[in-house]
């Protein structure tokens, strides 16, 4: 394998590189463990409680007791539920689990944590549970539920600092 190091990863130099593969990670965030919401609290409180009001937090509630059962319904309403015992729609559901990206070093470090997994969520992705196959919903729009789940501008975070959570590379495109 060969990696061309260009653009803004050059100025961290070999110390990024050596970090990435010296911790196994090149390839490997896939594998990482889910460290739960509350993990991601303490440096995003107002994401936290953006998360906490939406209904991603009570996902698996919306269930009914055989729905809670059936892994069709569980794949949305709690896909980690099964390898992580996690009854919701978390942080890492759409960011990736928080193993490797969650310190933070690694988070002031927006190219770094993307390298080893945090991921920026997609239409594509939303889309795999809000989708035309779905039971209950209505047809989705991606622009108006990313408004309706917004918990990385300065305006709903109420930041003064608008880098403290900035949005997804693909929010920022679509709005």
């Amino acid at each position: 394998m060969r990696l061309l190091v260009t653009g803004p990863m050059r100025a961290h130099g070999p110390s990024l590189l050596s970090l990435v593969f010296a911790l196994g990670l090149c390839g490997a965030a896939g594998a990482a463990d889910l460290l739960g919401p509350e993990s991601c609290k303490g440096c995003h409180p107002a994401a936290y409680d953006a998360w906490m009001q939406s209904k991603h937090a009570r996902a698996g509630d919306s269930l009914s007791p055989a729905q809670q059962k059936d892994a069709r319904c569980l794949s949305c309403h709690a896909p980690d539920q099964a390898s992580q015992g996690v009854s919701h729609v978390t942080c890492e559901t759409c960011h990736g689990a928080g193993q490797y990206y969650s310190p933070s070093y690694v988070m002031k470090d927006a190219e770094l944590a993307r390298l080893v997994g945090l991921v920026d969520p997609s239409e594509k992705a939303c889309r795999t549970c809000h989708d035309a196959s779905s039971p209950s919903l209505k047809p989705f729009n991606f622009v108006e539920s990313l408004k309706a789940i917004d918990h990385w501008s300065a305006e709903r975070a109420g930041n003064k600092n608008p880098r403290a959570e900035s949005p997804p590379p693909e929010a920022s495109k679509k709005k």
